[in-house]
């Protein structure tokens, strides 16, 4: 799987059953990535995106070798073979926090860009 996530500055992901925040830009960028690709997001997920855009899933481990949009819920690890993280640079509140260690992974790309509600916004690919 290729797990795609936004983290906050210390890794948080969600407030009170809730996305810390939301860039359309973002999600063009996620899309761009994913292109000729299938993109996989829960139904909580999948409103941020245009429809027809993201396959829903039932059962993560169904995804396979496909990019999934993350936001409320955790992966294993050894299903995942890249990780693709998008950094708010920013610290929001949060009290969901991304599960997995990056400090075996290998960094393979940073991308900084504008996006449409903040001035940076950092895509890091990570590989094992």
């Amino acid at each position: 799987m290729k797990l795609i996530v936004c983290l906050d500055d210390k890794n948080g992901m969600m407030f009170n059953k809730r996305r810390q925040s939301r860039d359309r830009v973002l999600i063009e960028n996620v899309l761009e990535l994913c292109k000729g690709e299938k993109l996989y997001a829960n139904e909580y997920s999948s409103k941020l995106f245009p429809e027809n855009s993201v396959e829903i899933f039932d059962d993560i481990e169904n995804v396979g070798n496909e990019y999934c949009f993350a936001e409320n819920f955790t992966v294993k690890e050894e299903n995942i073979e890249e990780i693709i993280v998008y950094k708010w640079n920013r610290l929001y509140p949060a009290d969901t926090y991304f599960n997995i260690d990056l400090a075996g992974w290998n960094l393979t790309e940073t991308v900084d860009f504008e996006g449409s509600s903040h001035e940076k916004i950092t895509r890091e690919i990570y590989v094992r």
